[in-house]
């Protein structure tokens, strides 16, 4: 990417990962169109915490109107494409909206940036395609399993950006990150969830099943990967998956948060926050060996740095105040 060359555009920019991304690419010199999902109360979401810079253009509209598309890709040189409906949860209650919003969202983006003549286009993917892993650790061969509409949307929106890749020479790289956390992530997620309960002082830490692993990355690295995957024509084309090399169960994030916050509390598993069976994902360990092959990535967070920054923010009161801890947020 440029920095001299027109301006990157951010879609999902107000949400967790696309607001750190964004200071990001800020602090690297890059001008910033960020959108932010359209609302009556100009409300920017993570946004509102970015501190304001002239580089930074905010722009208010939805990835699912294909002329509003066209007119944030306009003089763009590189998409990060985050925009999507992401809790699991909510997509067994409303598969569509997340068809809706990833896929043709995607296609939305993907035909601007076609038209538009843009650079490079990043999709953000999710290693919640992958389903349970079938081995260990998971490489970018993996099948794909559509465990939950929301994995089967973005395995449909992936396969949307690749065909644009295939078929009109859109420069598309898949980026697929395994479990990003860190400050601003939704109390829904694991983390946010056991930290922020702890915080407001609960002694039962309600959680869903205690069993399944996942490779944690820490948000600063997540979005690393990313510049890092963009930043080299070697990824063209290519899915590249963005983790930590790997893993550890629930119930041990569990104790280990516990340990960081020096209390002593129990887990109590909570009926609503189990997934169906079939559509838990158990196992999730990142192969990275490709992403560090393309570009050098390392993390520079293990997960003890990382999960005590991400103590330390929620534990401010100005930040817990902004969460719901007490309540179960599908």
């Amino acid at each position: 990417m440029a920095k001299q060359k027109s301006t990157i555009l951010v879609t999902g920019a107000d949400g967790f990962i696309g607001s750190h991304l964004t200071e990001l690419l800020l602090a690297k010199g890059y001008r910033v169109r960020a959108l932010v999902q359209y609302n009556s109360f100009n409300f920017w979401g993570w946004l509102e915490d970015v501190n304001g810079s002239d580089k930074l253009e905010i722009v208010n509209g939805d990835v699912r109107d294909p002329n509003y598309c066209k007119v944030i890709t306009k003089d763009i040189e590189t998409v990060f494409h985050l925009a999507a409906l992401i809790a699991i949860p909510y997509s067994y209650i409303a598969p569509a909206s997340y068809i809706d919003t990833n896929i043709k969202g995607t296609l939305n983006i993907c035909q601007a940036s076609v038209e538009n003549g843009v650079n490079r286009v990043i999709q953000m993917s999710t290693s919640e395609v992958y389903g349970t892993a079938k081995y260990v650790p998971i490489d970018e061969l993996h099948p794909l399993q559509p465990q939950s509409p929301y994995s089967a949307s973005k395995i449909g929106a992936d396969a949307v950006a690749m065909s644009f890749f295939n078929a009109f020479n859109l420069p598309v790289t898949i980026a697929r990150p395994f479990n990003t956390y860190g400050p601003r992530q939704s109390a829904r997620a694991i983390i946010p969830s056991i930290i922020s309960q702890i915080a407001i002082g609960m002694q039962e830490i309600q959680i869903g099943d205690v069993k399944p692993t996942r490779d944690f990355s820490y948000v600063e690295d997540t979005c690393r990967g990313l510049l890092d995957i963009a930043g080299t024509n070697q990824t063209v084309g290519e899915t590249i998956n963005i983790g930590s090399n790997h893993e550890i169960a629930i119930e041990d994030i569990f104790y280990l948060i516990c340990e960081l916050m020096s209390v002593n509390v129990k887990i109590r598993v909570d009926e609503q926050r189990l997934r169906p069976n079939k559509s838990e994902v158990f196992r999730l360990w990142c192969d990275n060996a490709k992403l560090k092959q393309l570009t050098g990535f390392n993390p520079l967070f293990d997960l003890r740095a990382g999960l005590k920054e991400t103590i330390a923010w929620f534990t401010r009161a100005d930040k817990l105040a902004k969460y719901k801890a007490g309540i179960y947020n599908i």
